[in-house]
This record gives C-alpha cells, sequence and structure tokens, in this order.
C-alpha cells in the first residue's frame, strides 16, 4: 500500500517500503537512512556531555580570553582526532570593556550602587574573583551624567504610551527599565529616542528572583545581588562588528570611526541587580506605577520624575579582540560541494554552563558520532560543517563577521544551516525556514522525549493543546538573538534554531551564577536533553545530507506565508475600524467612558484616518504561486539519474535566496529576507512581511504601498523559480 507524505514534489520518494518513510529519499534508500539514524543514537553518550561541560564552563570565556582561545584550540583538536578538517578563523573586532562603572543615588538620600554579585556556598566558580567579568552592558556608549530618575517599565513603546497619557515626559532624565519585556538594547534606544540621557535596566524578582521561586544557591532563581549580563548594540540595524558592516572584520579590513558607527547607543546604559534597583526605586514620588508596572520588591512602585536624582558614570577602552571561529569539515563522499552546515557558539559572558555550553557540548557529541560513522564507511553524501562561533554574546559577531567574510561562497554551496543555543529540560522548540518544516515535523516524530518517553512532536503538540494552540507542529518564524541571524537574513540561506526548554526556569542567564553546578542541579542533570538535542540535530543534519532531493516542501510554506498576509490584512482592517469609531463619536460630540479612567475627561480629539491600502498585487502573486506550486506536485523523479538529481538539487538550495532582496529592509539595508527579520523596535522578536507590517505600524501608509508593490516582486520571483524546478522535474 502507498502511503502519501505531505503534498510536495518529493511526494514521489514517500513510498512504503517500511514502516516508516522520510521525505526526499527514494524507496531504495530509505531503510538505509534509517538504520544509519537508529545507529547514529544509538553511540550517543550522556558523559561525553557532562565532562565536556566541566572542561569548557571552568573557567569564564568571554571573547578575547585566553580560555576562549584555549576552548576553541581544544575543539579544533578533538574535530581532528573524529576525523573532520579543522581550523581556527580569527576576526579582529571591537569589544569594549569597562574601565569605569560608577551609579550613585545623589537625592533625596545618598546610596552608592555595589555593583557586584556576592559568591554563594557550594559553587566555587562564584569565587575566582577578579577573574569574573563586570556586570556591564555592551555597546553602551561612554558618560556622565546626572538627572532625575523615571521609572518606565519595561521601557518598550507601549510603556511610553502611557508615560504620555499620565504627562510624564523623560527628555533630559535617566530612565531605570525592567529586564524582560522585550530585547534589552530596545530600552536605551527607545529612551534616547525620547530625550532621555541615561538608562538603568534591573532584574526584578517578579521576574526572574525570589517571587519565582527559591534563589541561587538554594533554588534556581535571581539572588539579590544577580545581574544580567548582555550587549545593547543596536542589532535590528545589523549585527556583526560595529566598525565593519557588511564586510567581515579581517586584519586589514576598513573600519567605521567609532563615533560614525550606528549601533552603539546613544546614552549610556548600565545593568544592576535587584538589591541596588530597591533604594533608587523607593526614593521615587511622583504618581503610583500602573498595576501592570508593579513588581515583587516590597515597595511602593511610583514613576517619578524624582524626587530621586542619581549619577551615572561609565567608561570603555574600546579595543579590538581577537575573535576565534572554528570551523569543522567533514567532506561529502558524492556532493562535497555541497554543505550542510551546523553551528553553536563557545563565547559566554562568564562561565556559560547554560548559556552556550550546554549547546555546544551536545553539537560535539553529534559531531564526533558523525565523524565514527564516517571511519566505518558511512560517509555523509554532502559535506558536514560544524561551527563554534566565538563573540555571539556581544552581537552575533564572530558568525556575522564570518558569514560576510565567505558569503558568496556560501550562497552557493550551502544546503542549509542548523542552529542551537543554551539547552535544558522541557519541550522541542523549532523555528525556521518553513520549507523545512515538514522535513523537521518527520524528524521531531522520531525522537523520544527522556521523560514522557512520547516523541517530541507529540508532547510539543500536547503542550500546545493545554495552553490553547494548534493540534499540529509547526516551526516559529525567525527574528534574532542567534547565529541563525547572518545565514537567513543576510545571505538568505534557509535556517532552523532548535532546542529543549520550559521545565529548565531560572535566574542565572548571563551571571555569574551560570556555572556547572547549578546546571547539574536545576538544568538537566543527567544531560538527557542535551542527548535529545544532539539526536535531533544530527538527524536533521544526516537526513539533509543524505536526501536524493533535498526536502524543501512549499505547500506547508505557501500557506504559512498566506497566513502572515492575513494577519497584516486584519490588523489593517481593526486599525481602520478603530479609527473610525473614535471619529464617528467626536463629530457627534458624544464620547463613550474611556477604558481608562484617566482618559474620561480628556477632550476627543479626531485621528487621523487610515487609507485603504491595496494589497491585491500580494494577493494576485500568492495566487499564481500557489498553482505553480501545486503543479511541482505532480509526477515522478524514481528514474532520474544521479546528474539530474544533482541539477535539481542545485536549484532547490538557491530558494531561500529568491526571497531576499539587495537593497534591504527599509533603514536597514543589512537585513536582506523579505519574510523574516527582527522588529525594529522589538529587537529578537520577529516580524513576518517585515517592510509592509512595520510600515503600517507606523501609520507610514505612502510606505506601505510601495512596499507591498515589492514584496509582490518578490513573490513573482519565486513564482519563476518555483517553475525552473517544475522543468526539472518533467
Amino acid at each position: 500500500m502507498i502511503r502519501y507524505c505531505h503534498t510536495l514534489f518529493l511526494v514521489f520518494f514517500c513510498f512504503s517500503v517500511s514502516a516508516q518513510t522520510i521525505t526526499g529519499f527514494k524507496p531504495e534508500n530509505t531503510q538505509d537512512q534509517l538504520n544509519l539514524e537508529a545507529t547514529f543514537e544509538s553511540k550517543l553518550s550522556a558523559s561525553n556531555l557532562d565532562t565536556w561541560m566541566q572542561q569548557m564552563a571552568a573557567q569564564p570565556h568571554w571573547v578575547g580570553t585566553d580560555y576562549g582561545r584555549e576552548n576553541a584550540e581544544w575543539m579544533v583538536k578533538q574535530f581532528k582526532s573524529w576525523g573532520y578538517d579543522a581550523q581556527i578563523e580569527t576576526y579582529q573586532i571591537l569589544f569594549p570593556y569597562p574601565k569605569i562603572r560608577e551609579l550613585k543615588l545623589v537625592a533625596p538620600t545618598p546610596y552608592k550602587a555595589k555593583l557586584t554579585a556576592v559568591p554563594v556556598d557550594g559553587d566555587s566558580f562564584t569565587a575566582q574573583g577578579a577573574a569574573l567579568l563586570p556586570s556591564y552592558n555592551a555597546f553602551s556608549t561612554d558618560g556622565d551624567v546626572e538627572a532625575e530618575l523615571v521609572f518606565v517599565n519595561y521601557g518598550v513603546p507601549q510603556d511610553y504610551e502611557e508615560l504620555e497619557k499620565l504627562g510624564i515626559d523623560v527628555k533630559g532624565k535617566i530612565v531605570i527599565a525592567k529586564y524582560y519585556g522585550s530585547w534589552r538594547g530596545i530600552k536605551p534606544k527607545l529612551a534616547a529616542e525620547k530625550g532621555a540621557i541615561g538608562c538603568i535596566i534591573y532584574s526584578d524578582p517578579e521576574d526572574d528572583g525570589y517571587v519565582r521561586g527559591d534563589v541561587y544557591p538554594k533554588g534556581a532563581f535571581k539572588n539579590k545581588t544577580g545581574v544580567q549580563r548582555g550587549s545593547v548594540m543596536d542589532m535590528p540595524l545589523y549585527p556583526g562588528d560595529v566598525l565593519t558592516p557588511g564586510i567581515g572584520a579581517t586584519k586589514d579590513a576598513k573600519r567605521l570611526d567609532r563615533k560614525e558607527a550606528p549601533t552603539i547607543t546613544k546614552i549610556p546604559v548600565l545593568p544592576i541587580s535587584y538589591e541596588d534597583a530597591q533604594p533608587l526605586l523607593a526614593a521615587l514620588e511622583g504618581p503610583v506605577a500602573p498595576t501592570s508596572w508593579k513588581g515583587g520588591l516590597p515597595i511602593t512602585y511610583h514613576i517619578g520624575p524624582g524626587p530621586a536624582k542619581v549619577h551615572l558614570k561609565l567608561e570603555f577602552d574600546w579595543k579590538l579582540t581577537p575573535a576565534h571561529n572554528v570551523i569543522a569539515k567533514l567532506k561529502g563522499s558524492e556532493y562535497p560541494d555541497q554543505w550542510v552546515m551546523r553551528g553553536n557558539h563557545h563565547d559566554a559572558w562568564v562561565h556559560g554552563a547554560s548559556d552556550p555550553v550546554s549547546g555546544m557540548v551536545a553539537l560535539l557529541e553529534e559531531a564526533r558520532v558523525v565523524g565514527a560513522l564516517a571511519k566505518s564507511g558511512q560517509r555523509p553524501k554532502r559535506t558536514i560543517v560544524y561551527c563554534g562561533w566565538d563573540a555571539e554574546e556581544p552581537g552575533l559577531i564572530g558568525s556575522t563577521e564570518w558569514v560576510e567574510d565567505h558569503k558568496k561562497e556560501l550562497q552557493q554551496k550551502v544546503v542549509a544551516y542548523i542552529n542551537t543555543d543554551g539547552n535544558g529540560r522541557g519541550f522541542f522548540n523549532a523555528g525556521g525556514s518553513h520549507s523545512l518544516q515538514a522535513m523537521v515535523q518527520e524528524v521531531a516524530s522520531s525522537v523520544t522525549d527522556p521523560q514522557t518517553k512520547v516523541s517530541i512532536k507529540e508532547r510539543r503538540i500536547a503542550r500546545q493543546l493545554v495552553s490553547g494552540g494548534k493540534d499540529q507542529f509547526e516551526l516559529y518564524a525567525l527574528g534574532s538573538g542567534s547565529d541563525y541571524t547572518p545565514f537567513i537574513q543576510h545571505a538568505g540561506i534557509a535556517s532552523l534554531n532548535i532546542g529543549f526548554g520550559g521545565e529548565n526556569a531560572g535566574g542565572e542567564y548571563h551571571t555569574i551564577y551560570d556555572t556547572y553546578p547549578h546546571y547539574k542541579r536545576f538544568k538537566d542533570p543527567e544531560f538527557a536533553y542535551g542527548i535529545a538535542l544532539a539526536n535531533a540535530a544530527g538527524r536533521i543534519v544526516l537526513r539533509l545530507a543524505n536526501a536524493d532531493v533535498l526536502p524543501f516542501e512549499f505547500t506547508q510554506w505557501h500557506a504559512t506565508v498566506s497566513d502572515y498576509l492575513k494577519e497584516i490584512m486584519d490588523e489593517t482592517d481593526k486599525m481602520r475600524k478603530d479609527v473610525e469609531k473614535h471619529n464617528s463619536l467626536v463629530s457627534k460630540n458624544s464620547f463613550e467612558l474611556a477604558a481608562d479612567p484617566r482618559e474620561a475627561f480628556v477632550k476627543p480629539v479626531a485621528k487621523e484616518a487610515i487609507p485603504y491600502l491595496d494589497f491585491s498585487p500580494i494577493q494576485n502573486s500568492l495566487a499564481t504561486l500557489k498553482n505553480s506550486i501545486e503543479s511541482l506536485s505532480t509526477g515522478s523523479l524514481t528514474d532520474r539519474s544521479k546528474e539530474q538529481l544533482n541539477a535539481l538539487n542545485k536549484k532547490l538550495m538557491q530558494t531561500e535566496q529568491v526571497l531576499t532582496d539587495d537593497n534591504g529592509l527599509p533603514r536597514r539595508s543589512w537585513y536582506k529576507h523579505q519574510i523574516y527579520a527582527p522588529g525594529f523596535y522589538t529587537g529578537y522578536g520577529v516580524k513576518t512581511l517585515p517592510a509592509v507590517r512595520e510600515a503600517i505600524e507606523q501609520k507610514d501608509w505612502k510606505e506601505a504601498q510601495a512596499e507591498i508593490h515589492k514584496l509582490a516582486v518578490v513573490f513573482d520571483k519565486m513564482n519563476a523559480h518555483i517553475n525552473t524546478l517544475i522543468d526539472h522535474t518533467k
């Protein structure tokens, strides 16, 4: 009996030859692949992950440290012993290290912030003293400022809308914002745009401290002195080295003057603990904060401004620092110039046991077993490239510089890039190019969850159903936040980002408490989910490396993109109806009671009408594209030669690039992809069909209509590309 898989032209290869079928494989090759994956899984060892984490997280290893370099050199030796051609590729990047960090409350009562996390009993790594990286935000500008303080909640756009309703202006003030709510770099970015002269970010105990659970060392959550480090580079503009946008930061690269680098913050910004934040917040007066703004400190949260006045002084060394990327290649037996790439970063803000070492050791174990299989005669058909990126933490720098430096070659050779980062106990999470969704669904059905013993796909769907979500497995769209960004959004290479989590909550993120003892107690004690990650990622890599026809699927891709368009159209229609209702009430001189009592006595003013946008160019292009994709799903390729299949695969490899535009997105040309991008004001958070969506959100109707036409052209290009694939299947 024939068993059909997803609607796809690769359906030809999904005939039932056993209890399982695999998209992209001929019937006669399916069982060999299943056997290979079973052997691969059987050889994975959790003890290796444990041993390697102890090695890699033994000392702090942020970019530029000796231990970071030693880790890179150690990984190269490991890869070489497993049969890989491995080397280090080094770039010279700007990395600011703090020279001066001072924060004082100067009124109404003095307080000097400690800015130091304390060691804890039972974790000797937290007592390494001067070896620990001071808490700071990388790519804050230097500054020496003093002003009244204003509490801005999470410091995101809707918080400033709330302040405007209250008549509170942050111009000339220093703001204090909570971590979470958005990526941290958005907070100083918005504050500067609103006229603030400084920004303080603190971790509220409601988000990751004692309100959530016992604090470290008793429990996993942040104690009162813990501080989250992190970059505040304006990555929605471009990631990577701030001085070499668009080109690799090689030794002799042409660099911007630092004063001209647009991704360095416009105002000084400093992260602090909730121990240091409490005196500052307690000194504020003014309106009581809205209920949704209140955190877990034992104080009444006021907004200000003042009478709290603070003095903030920051200075950095702004030196060029070497970033060491590890690149290890296992040459393919049949298609050496088709690369399946797999990466995880190795640098950390301090010890980084969870972020990133937990993901890095899973990658290493995966690579070890793949190498062992190759030595036994089971070499992959395509070249596999394993990467250990440096300088991810300060701004995705190592991976970005490497992609920029090798962009042309990568666009010609790379099949797909699979990324991981920190990992822990819990549910399988996967995001990426939706042309890979069908293949990932199949892999997720093949991997068993260590705790529940059902497939990781079943467990993921069960969680979704409990929370009112869909009863099917889907990839989430990629915004930013890890090393897939330069691959998909700049070079147009199909990418995935996968990992486990959801039952590993804690407060150690980017603090001195992200150590091996913390990870072993609270994250993944037996490294069972590290093995699950290696198993899932390894199967994805092996399927991409060995497929007869690369497993890209376009029916699900089209459905997903069509949903994105519907979202935008529905949101635009709702905006228009809300404005029309408001203006109708204003014209009748009878305003309904406002939802917010503070607005009830404000004289209503008519809002600018929202014009009707013509979405038909995109709708027409997508309709034509749908017909082409359906035509692609007919026929048979089982009798095609190796040369014919190779020609088809080369065309498939170029598909994601068709969805890019050389001019990039408005005001940020580095981001080329027209389907996925980090939001200009969301940071890591994704904006799908970003040029159109953000123009509408900013109420720039002229730009919105222009971007609608531009996006339709992209879909027309995609349609032409699909037709070339059809030609190769005839």
